[in-house]
């Protein structure tokens, strides 16, 4: 098999997080690297695994943080590429009571959208053994054709493809837009993961049952499927077997990547243990393990750079009774 274990393409970017007041009482922002597929691959890099991402950022201050930031978590950066005219995606997040987050993205346009299919490090994809992706690069052109080229090319080269939608509404022109492409990314991916309210919104269904048979009956192809739930912990449904693991009781800071790092918690198992019919019990463990490093996450500002080690989250995941 490839060279990689994992080789995602998306968004990098800087998470814009409040970090206490001023003496003037004004919010002090601390730019966090962050974006989906480099949270993912940052776990996974973390567990030992090999990764490289395929993305963009400017040609800026920002953009060189992020570039050292996927240096120092060993993440490789030979797909990633530098715009020189158009700046480094911020996302500010507004972290809500309880640690839930809002989002305003400072993105019309930013780096990361003008990533193009020529751009894409092919070569990546035909090395690894699983293709990572998501919807923020399908919102705009040019980047929604390069995700579509590294997708094909992922599927020409026989590779386990992995979807997370990880919906952000304030990003799409419509959420017709939105579904469309979602649907998209279900009808070429092997992994599926799907939060709650995300399968409520695309379905239209408030039960999750029903919600995954909604999915299970129009892409069969999809082999394995997480639903995330929040603080209620996780489900995993691989053809007609499910399993449910509640989440860990940690003291919360902000939920940022909590979802990212419970994927790439379950990447982990199934590059360890390859993506077949899994028992209740396997994909019970496989959760507890996912279920018990996003908990963790979830006690630190920001995401990419401060990943568990694995001997923390197996700690944690051995005191679920």
């Amino acid at each position: 098999m490839g060279n990689y274990d994992v080789v995602a393409l998306g968004e990098l970017l800087i998470d814009l997080t409040q970090n206490g007041l001023s003496p003037q009482g004004n919010p002090l922002l601390e730019a966090n690297p962050g974006g989906a597929p480099c949270n993912v691959l940052a776990l996974l890099s973390k567990l030992g695994h090999k990764t490289a991402f395929i993305g963009k950022v400017g040609q800026d201050g920002f953009g060189d943080q992020l570039e050292a930031a996927l240096v120092e978590t060993g993440i490789s950066v030979e797909g990633l590429c530098r715009d020189e005219e158009v700046h480094t995606t911020l996302a500010v997040v507004h972290t809500l009571p309880g640690g839930d987050r809002d989002f305003s993205f400072y993105r019309n346009p930013g780096a990361d959208m003008r990533l193009t299919k020529d751009e894409v490090n092919m070569e990546l994809i035909r090395q690894t053994k699983i293709f990572h992706f998501g919807t923020l690069s399908m919102t705009d052109e040019p980047v929604r054709s390069a995700t579509y080229a590294a997708i094909a090319e992922a599927e020409r080269a026989g590779v386990l493809r992995s979807f997370d939608p990880n919906l952000r509404p304030p990003l799409w022109r419509t959420l017709d837009e939105a579904k469309e492409q979602v649907l998209f990314g279900m009808a070429h991916c092997d992994i599926l993961k799907i939060s709650d309210n995300e399968i409520q919104w695309l379905t239209g269904l408030e039960d999750f049952d029903a919600g995954i048979r909604w999915i299970q009956e129009r892409f069969p192809g999809i082999r394995l499927i997480l639903l995330s739930m929040g603080k209620e912990g996780s489900r995993a449904y691989a053809g007609g077997t499910m399993a449910q693991v509640r989440g860990f009781c940690v003291n919360t800071v902000e939920t940022t990547g909590a979802g990212d790092t419970f994927f790439g918690g379950v990447l982990h198992h199934v590059l360890t243990w390859g993506l077949r019919e899994y028992t209740k019990e396997e994909l019970t463990q496989m959760l507890t393990f996912a279920n018990a490093a996003a908990a963790i996450i979830t006690t630190k500002k920001g995401a990419l750079r401060v990943m568990p080690e694995k001997a923390d989250i197996l700690d944690l995941a051995g005191r679920q009774d």
